[in-house]
């Protein structure tokens, strides 16, 4: 079984000024002359980490990593303001533009494969091909499985921790009522909230239950970013049409990709992912019978470093003429 390469540092650090309100943190690590390779991460909201970097041969890889707005070491931390799909697509192309790079590798997971989708259905030319994790289209009928009716029936200990956070009257629909509290100035209201929308998602991210992981969604700064962007995002439909990813997946073509889902993926349910690939049949698809949704997993950690070595030798000499 593969495990995570060594920790590594990075070689560059850059704070790009996007607009009059949002600067990005964004980092490189690995081989300059490298496969450049985007890390993409999840929420929207979560930012990333050194453990990020840990997927890819730092060989072979030039490894990018961003927090996207509002997001880690993102500045302003968990603003919603010029802060959407579109806004976040537009971000990526100017890191790829700044940092010099032609072409790139995009590597996301849950939101991450969302943003690397669209970003691909909207500059496929600028794509070397994709590695996604926990695909999470972002339909009505996925944020209504995870926040409001469905995972609650397997899940319904953590469930009660979840609902109570939120008075009866308003169990009707939690994401607005979570967004009302996420938006409010009451501080203590709105982190209570953060923390609990927050954990939720992180109790249900793995098959077995993993404390680290709890802790990381736990973490207030965490929390109040990733809580209040999601629920920014949700109730406007992840800035998205409805299905848009299936509907514009033939400007997907002739991308090569590999798709790693958790059998048991309770966050993002494995017909996510089975869907994206019937409509991307350049992409390989590999479920994983003993994990859910977290990139912490082991069998996880294994498809994806697997996969990474794998684009390696797919790409061959493509990736280091285009850093």
């Amino acid at each position: 079984m593969q495990v995570l390469f060594p920790d590594i540092r990075t070689y560059a650090e850059h704070l790009l000024k996007v607009d009059e309100i949002h600067t990005l943190y964004v980092e490189e690590s690995g081989n300059p002359q490298g496969i450049p390779v985007l890390f993409v991460h999840g929420g929207p909201g979560a930012g990333c980490g050194k453990y990020d970097r840990r997927f890819f041969d730092p060989d072979r890889y030039r490894i990018v990593l961003f927090d996207q707005r509002g997001s880690g070491r993102s500045t302003p931390h968990a603003e919603l303001e010029n802060n959407t799909t579109a806004h976040l697509v537009a971000d990526m192309e100017a890191i790829r533009k700044h940092l010099g790079i032609d072409k790139w590798l995009l590597f996301g997971g849950s939101w991450g494969s969302t943003l690397s989708l669209v970003y691909a259905e909207t500059y496929p030319e600028k794509v070397l091909g994709m590695i996604l994790r926990g695909i999470f289209l972002c339909r009505e009928k996925d944020l209504y499985w995870f926040y409001q009716a469905g995972a609650d029936r397997i899940f319904p200990d953590y469930w009660k921790d979840y609902c109570a956070a939120i008075p009866e009257e308003e169990h009707g629909d939690f994401i607005q009522a979570y967004y009302k509290r996420l938006t409010s100035a009451n501080e203590i209201a709105k982190m209570s909230a953060a923390k609990a929308w927050s954990i939720w998602e992180g109790r249900c991210a793995t098959l077995r239950p993993n404390p680290d992981v709890v802790h990381i969604f736990s973490d207030p700064h965490m929390a109040l970013s990733l809580a209040r962007i999601e629920a920014h995002y949700f109730v406007n439909n992840a800035f998205m049409e409805p299905d848009q990813i299936i509907k514009n997946a033939d400007r997907l073509a002739g991308i090569p990709g590999i798709i790693i889902h958790g059998r048991y993926d309770m966050v993002c349910p494995l017909d996510n992912a089975t869907e994206l690939h019937d409509a991307w049949p350049d992409a390989q698809l590999h479920i994983i019978r003993d994990a859910g949704h977290s990139s912490h997993e082991p069998s996880i950690v294994d498809a994806l470093v697997k996969a990474t070595n794998e684009m390696v030798k797919m790409l061959g000499n493509e990736g280091d003429l285009h850093g």
